[in-house]
């Protein structure tokens, strides 16, 4: 089983970030975009869920998958690598750190806050770049 979680771990915004301060992602339409549903989850119940737990539930909510499903659901998803919250557009496009605390759950940090420059700063925590949207 492939997992996603990192543990005590920094995930900084992408080199390529067109913003300088943290923006929510706008709603496009009726539908809430990767971007709409990852905030939600991360932001309503900060340090609640592991990167794992975020992009399951995204990839139900988005699939609808049935309650009496999940289960199965989750094992075939994880039973082959996926992409992890580098590549997510909180943190490539709309200006937010990921933290992972040492059980691997995750907040969203804002750029620019104290907090983020603290945990840029922070010689005991793993720090990772978000994926740049474009090539160098």
């Amino acid at each position: 089983m492939h997992t996603t979680d990192y543990v005590s771990t920094f995930i900084e915004v992408a080199e390529d970030c067109p913003v300088t301060a943290a923006e929510i992602p706008p709603l496009r339409g009726d539908t809430k975009s990767v971007a709409n549903l990852q905030f939600d989850l991360i932001s309503e119940r900060p340090y609640g869920h592991t990167s794992d737990d975020i992009l399951f539930q995204v990839h139900a909510i988005r699939q609808g998958i049935a309650a009496n499903e999940l289960g199965a659901e989750r094992e075939r998803l994880f039973s082959k690598g996926q992409p992890c919250l580098r590549s997510s557009p909180l943190a490539k496009r709309y200006g937010w750190g990921i933290h992972s605390d040492a059980a691997g759950r995750v907040a969203l940090v804002p750029v620019g806050s104290p907090e983020y420059e603290r945990l840029a700063a922070d010689p005991g925590t793993r720090h990772l770049k978000a994926m740049r949207s474009k090539r160098a």
